[in-house]
């Protein structure tokens, strides 16, 4: 049976993640960590889930990425019409995962539409059994634009069979997120396999909260568990006070974003509104709390020695999963130094 450190072993320095730890994340249900419980799911609320991403980010920095991003587009089911969420989430090796940017075309033809384009970054590749994507809405030969003058588009899910992978993941680090490109040519998908990421068929506090704040905190607590990951692997090799300020501090901003979370929840729940302030502050936070992780890392990092420069040892692919993962667009412009 796989633990802790065994993941860790075969996950070090490995291109794709193989069946046996896919099998472990199936087993613990963690990609369903915010599809309701009618759906197989484990429907979390917002402060357990986030606990629950920091410790597998600890594990692996490519583990809690994968996890986070594709436990996140299977967020989706509760926009998916019942009876397609039912169908589609009866089986836990379900995976949703894709892309966020406006890649392609979606030309509406009766009840479907016909998706064309091209997609970047879609973490977990190689393991998604279905694509999620954004289309502009094509009808009669023209974009379709909405009441701003913009145009319109619409959310899809393809099953994994109507697309092409294009292999661009060449990164230094998180390496086995394996976080390609993908292709669709005239594939025809249902209107009912469409959806509005802010129109939900469910009814829990989940769903409510603001996407702004679903990402920061999210993404925010995989840097979170990969610097608790740092700091374990780096005393390993030399104890310094550093490392007792950097491990102080991931404990108070642990702590602080669990309570930014329970703030939200406690919000919902007695019906009271989310004000952009309070949005202001948890990404003013994030981006300081990640600036913060990464001042520490570098300051620590030379200390290490050759070890810590060697591309098969633990640290090493830490510290690269850790300046990959951080040029996510949520806090990427902050990281200056």
């Amino acid at each position: 049976m796989l633990n802790i450190n065994s993941i860790r072993e075969q996950l070090l320095n490995i291109e794709t993640f193989n069946s046996e730890v896919l099998q472990f994340i199936e087993n613990k249900n963690w990609l369903n960590i915010w599809v309701p419980k009618q759906y197989n799911g484990l429907g979390l609320e917002f402060s357990e889930g986030l606990k629950t991403l920091q410790s597998i980010a600890k594990i692996d920095g490519s583990l809690g990425w994968f996890v986070t991003l594709c436990s996140g587009a299977n967020y989706f089911s509760r926009n998916l019409k019942p009876n397609i969420a039912s169908n589609l989430f009866s089986s836990q090796k379900t995976c949703f995962g894709g892309s966020g940017i406006l890649g392609g075309t979606a030309e509406k033809i009766g009840e479907d539409y016909i998706i064309n384009g091209l997609w970047h970054y879609a973490t977990g590749t190689p393991y998604l059994t279905h694509f999620t994507l954004n289309a502009k809405i094509i009808e009669n030969g023209k974009e379709v634009l909405d009441k701003n003058g913009d145009p319109k588009f619409l959310s899809f899910i393809l099953d994994k069979s109507q697309v092409k992978l294009i292999p661009t993941w060449k990164s230094m680090g998180m390496i086995a997120t394996s976080s390609h490109s993908f292709e669709v040519n005239n594939q025809k998908v249902n209107q009912d396999y469409s959806f509005i990421y802010n129109e939900f068929y469910s009814d829990d506090l989940v769903e409510k909260i603001p996407f702004r704040i679903f990402a920061d905190l999210t993404l925010l607590v995989n840097y979170l568990g990969m610097a608790e990951h740092f700091i374990e692997k780096s005393l390993d090799i030399i104890h310094y006070q550093k490392q007792t300020d950097f491990n102080n501090f991931v404990k108070e901003s642990t702590s602080k974003s669990i309570e930014f979370a329970k703030i939200i929840e406690n919000l919902l729940a007695s019906n009271s509104p989310i004000s952009g302030e309070i949005e202001t502050d948890i990404h003013s936070f994030g981006i300081k709390t990640v600036e913060e992780i990464t001042q520490f890392i570098i300051q620590i990092y030379p200390q290490l020695g050759i070890k810590a420069s060697k591309l098969n040892d633990e640290i090493n692919q830490i510290f690269r999963d850790y300046f990959t993962a951080t040029q996510h667009r949520n806090f990427r412009i902050n990281i200056l130094l």
